[in-house]
């Protein structure tokens, strides 16, 4: 751990997919089974390509890419329930020590946000299978916003709903886009790679801190004494 915030933050905003889920290879999964039910094929460069998009937004790059003539909403529809059903059936595919990080933070009364390009359906599936959803105060869609990741109002909207200033928010991600959005939102961003699908070249260049997992989170956040 190197360089971290010189002031406690007035909150953390976490991402999802590779931070509190090691969701990233099931959308992958879901995504490559998805084309190859028509005939495509799905590449590391096409995961890339989508790392960050909102539900539309990805929707549209899978078809550019694959070469398809679907209804983009067609597309997101049925990812999204072949997602949804994985979460419903498997539960959510642990991350170690995220859940614990997250009510940590929170019975130190540390205000918590979400922040992810998910679709809103998965996100409540897999708060749902980790049952901290109470535990945040803000949860934010890319759907819900203009742009995804790597542009910064999925962080913004959620500072707003939280009602904190972006510069005093730390922000955990994983991913390159991640890192952008939270920067190019005024905030503190650490890093903490994912093994599943490790970050694109230059996120620990971009992030303010590279963890090596949430348990090096508290002493950026100096959580009082118990």
């Amino acid at each position: 751990m190197a360089g971290p915030p010189r002031r406690r933050p007035s909150a953390v905003i976490f991402d999802l997919d590779g931070v509190l889920v090691d969701a990233e290879i099931w959308w992958d999964e879901v995504r490559r089974t998805w084309a190859a039910d028509r005939g495509r094929g799905w590449t590391p460069d096409d995961l890339a390509a989508v790392m960050g998009a909102n539900s539309l937004g990805w929707a549209r790059i899978m078809r550019e890419r694959l070469d398809l003539d679907l209804p983009d909403q067609l597309i997101v529809d049925e990812i999204v329930a072949a997602m949804v059903e994985r979460y419903e059936r498997l539960g959510a595919p642990l991350i170690e020590g995220a859940d614990a990080a997250v009510r940590r933070l929170a019975a130190a009364g540390v205000p918590l946000g979400l922040a992810s390009s998910a679709h809103r359906a998965v996100i409540d599936a897999a708060l749902a299978a980790l049952g901290i959803g109470d535990l945040l105060a803000a949860v934010v869609s890319s759907d819900d916003v203009a742009h995804g990741k790597p542009a910064p109002d999925v962080y913004l909207l959620a500072a707003s709903r939280m009602g904190v200033d972006p510069a005093s928010c730390l922000v955990i991600e994983d991913s390159l886009n991640g890192v952008l959005a939270g920067r190019a939102a005024g905030m503190t961003v650490a890093l903490v790679p994912n093994a599943s699908v490790p970050p694109a070249p230059g996120a620990r260049e971009a992030a303010s801190v590279v963890l090596d997992s949430l348990a090096q989170l508290d002493p950026l956040v100096e959580l009082p004494a118990a």
